[in-house]
């Protein structure tokens, strides 16, 4: 593989693997507001409780989305970038001279 698909390679899973924390976090905060918002509706007195919960769980989410970004990006600052071709000696330099 030459040095340009390599890169293209590093920026495809980078870009996959964010979309993917990203779109897991969005579904779970929305399931964490849905329920929160259904436990108001069902009993009203005890939704600074449920909005103080939910706050700390978002956060945590959020958290780990952050982290997961995080990991895709230093992923491709480490594999998008080849190794530099070795370049062999010339014959003669390698040999020592008798």
């Amino acid at each position: 593989m030459n040095e340009t698909m390599y890169i293209g390679l590093g920026y495809l899973g980078a870009g996959l693997g964010a979309g993917l924390t990203i779109v897991g976090a969005g579904l779970g905060i929305g399931k964490l507001a849905a329920a929160a918002l259904e436990g108001t509706a069902r009993q009203p007195e005890a939704s600074g409780t449920l909005r103080t919960t939910m706050i700390i769980a978002a956060a945590l989410i959020e958290g780990l989305a952050f982290f997961g970004l995080i990991i895709c990006l230093l992923g491709l600052m480490n594999f998008s970038k080849p190794e530099p071709a070795h370049q062999s000696a010339p014959a003669a330099a390698a040999q020592p001279a008798h």
